[in-house]
């Protein structure tokens, strides 16, 4: 796939208009207190995974609603003090899959705590753990536009919320330093990395490549590819509820969520990538933090011009490592 966004100097001046409605702030803190009413962290149970050298626990963590909603938690076998814990959130249409998938940062050191998406898990991987009981609203059969007509039915304001809450439980575990706390992602985990740095105002750190809902009203007129091409698909039967749709995604624009951010930041993004466009990338990166309290977050991006969807990958993990390592140093 050739280039098909923004060139290079256009991303990097590519500062669009906020799209947010005005109660923003107050639509997601009215969430988060409904689910803050109860504690986070409902069992943890140790795991046979046969690796030596890691141990793993099977959580479950109160989420939206109070909802169960899974998670694995690694941990190096020879920690004895606490670590910095990195809460990761994977891609779309995957679960959390089998423990011993995962395993680059614990082995770098770091405590591992890896979210199950609710609802979600039987497109590729290994699966899934946690249903979404709450995905009645209508809607098509993806996450992508289960409850589009509403804010409060979609299915990203339940899946956002299991993301904070995961940062509230791994802080509570054994093993973890609360105040070194790390949200990385990819994809659609990159999507939900950055909404929870806009939420959670103390984060020490984000790690984002290739985000999903950023950018959004753009992505949809340049890509059918993806979960933009099922919000599209469905926007195709229902013809009228554009605007209806659009409100509702506007309250998970990642880029709203960039603006308000503190955390120290390291994007990523492929030039080529059409299932989510470089541009969404940009546009978050571009004003993430310019409402933090006039603070100015250390961020940086790396863009890789003839990569898609696929990004730097192991390229783009080792920067990763060594970027953190030294944040957290710092």
């Amino acid at each position: 796939m050739p280039a098909f966004d923004l060139t290079l100097p256009e991303l990097e001046r590519h500062r669009p208009e906020p799209d947010e409605p005005a109660d923003f702030d107050t639509f997601w803190s009215d969430t988060l207190k409904e689910a803050e009413q109860r504690e986070p962290v409902v069992s943890v149970h140790p795991v046979e995974t046969g690796l030596r050298l890691t141990q793993t626990w099977d959580v479950t963590f109160r989420g939206f609603a109070g909802d169960p909603v899974h998670a694995w938690l690694s941990l190096p076998a020879d920690a004895r003090e606490p670590l910095p814990a990195v809460v990761e959130y994977v891609g779309y249409g995957r679960g959390r899959g089998l423990p011993h998938e995962r395993l680059t940062w614990v082995n770098a050191g770091y405590a591992h705590l890896l979210m199950d998406n609710r609802g979600q898990g039987d497109q590729y991987g290994n699966g899934g753990a946690t249903p979404d009981p709450h995905a009645t609203a209508p809607g098509g059969p993806g996450p992508a536009v289960r409850g589009l007509l509403s804010p409060r039915d979609y299915h990203y304001r339940r899946l956002i919320t299991d993301a904070v809450r995961a940062v509230t439980a791994v802080r509570v575990l054994p093993g973890v330093d609360p105040a070194r706390t790390v949200a990385v992602g990819n994809s659609q985990g990159g999507g939900l990395a950055l909404a929870v740095a806009g939420l959670v105002p103390d984060l020490a750190a984000v790690l984002v490549t290739a985000p999903l809902l950023c950018g959004i009203r753009r992505a949809l007129t340049l890509t059918d590819a993806g979960p933009y091409g099922e919000i599209a698909a469905y926007l195709s039967v229902h013809r009228g509820a554009e605007e209806t749709a659009y409100r509702t995604l506007s309250y998970v624009e990642g880029v709203s969520f960039a603006r308000r951010a503190r955390a120290r930041a390291h994007f990523g993004t492929g030039l080529r990538d059409t299932v989510c466009p470089p541009s969404g990338a940009y546009a978050a990166f571009n004003r993430y933090g310019e409402l933090s309290d006039g603070t100015d977050p250390r961020k940086e991006i790396h863009p890789y011009p003839f990569n898609g969807h696929e990004g730097g990958e192991a390229e783009q993990v080792r920067r990763q490592l060594h970027w953190l390592s030294a944040q957290l140093a710092d």
